[in-house]
């Protein structure tokens, strides 16, 4: 078996939908989780590209949060219709996305995007 090229951590963190950290996979489906493993298959990549379930990423504020290794690309606010255009953008063409991106500065700083858009 080759090595896989990428590995996702996809948060699947569960809180009150009240918590003010928010919560990465509230209604506790992995759907977000499920919807990467499809799309890796049907693009024939899941061989060497793995979509595993984490726990808490501590980027909650951001979420829900995907980070790819061993690339170290952090995205926040990612929904099911990302998961396409993450899949063939960012892992079948080494393309950041800008519009996911949790930018250096962010990361670890509990700082609301929600609160900003």
């Amino acid at each position: 078996m080759p090595l896989f090229t990428h590995h996702l951590f996809i948060c699947g963190n569960q809180r009150s939908g009240r918590h003010p950290r928010g919560c990465c996979d509230p209604d506790g489906s992995g759907k977000l989780r499920a919807a990467f493993k499809a799309c890796l298959n049907r693009h024939q990549v899941d061989g060497v590209v793995r979509a595993n379930n984490a726990g808490c990423l501590d980027q909650c504020e951001l979420g829900p949060t995907v980070v790819i290794y061993p690339q170290a690309i952090w995205y926040g606010g990612v929904t099911t219709d990302d998961v396409e255009r993450i899949v063939v953008k960012t892992i079948m063409n080494n393309e950041i996305l800008e519009d996911l991106l949790i930018p250096t500065e962010k990361l670890n700083s509990r700082q609301s995007l929600r609160k900003e858009q």
